[in-house]
């Protein structure tokens, strides 16, 4: 395969994945000139889409700005072309997540990953298990445990989730989406 067929290949994936005809960016720059958080990324957004087009995927999928991307939509609002920059990076994400490559945060995909397991095993977010399995997958137990019990104390984590009637469809529609995603 030559290096048009993988880039070609990448980019197919990403737009089939996100939706975005990201061919449209002709790198105006105002996604990266608006990103509050661009200072912290080591690519910036129009630098993104423009490795997706190259084929670059490894550079993309390792990069920190996918995970350090606050999905703040002001990169998607600015853009002339109307590409959701944020839905791209969302699907960078879960693709990362399922590639070989090692991420560029290390902490970030592991607490995305259990801000979601936590979502889907409650039916909307609890804190104490969100830290809790947080904490068991990175082994750094007590970091945090001071400002943990702080918090606690002035009651900004529960221990017992709270009630919420939605769960079921919660789950059905995480199910969907990893049933979409295994086809």
């Amino acid at each position: 395969m030559d290096l048009n067929q993988k880039g070609s290949s990448f980019l197919s994936e990403v737009v089939q994945a996100s939706g975005e005809t990201l061919q449209a960016c002709y790198q105006c720059q105002k996604c990266s000139a608006g990103c509050p958080v661009a200072f912290a990324m080591d690519i910036l957004p129009n630098q993104v889409l423009r490795h997706i087009q190259y084929g670059h995927r490894e550079k993309v999928l390792s990069s920190k700005t996918i995970w350090i991307c606050a999905s703040c939509y002001s990169c998607s609002v600015r853009c002339p072309n109307n590409i959701d920059i944020a839905k791209i990076m969302d699907t960078l994400r879960t693709l990362a997540l399922h590639s070989e490559f090692k991420p560029g945060e290390k902490d970030i995909p592991i607490f995305h990953s259990a801000f979601l397991d936590t979502i889907k095993s409650k039916g909307r977010i609890h804190e104490l298990s969100l830290i809790l399995q947080f904490k068991s997958k990175t082994r750094d137990f007590f970091k945090d445990a001071a400002l943990g019990l702080k918090m606690y104390r002035k009651g900004k984590i529960k221990l017992l989730p709270s009630k919420f009637s939605g769960g079921k469809e919660i789950k059905e529609i995480f199910n969907a989406f990893e049933k979409g995603a295994r086809t």
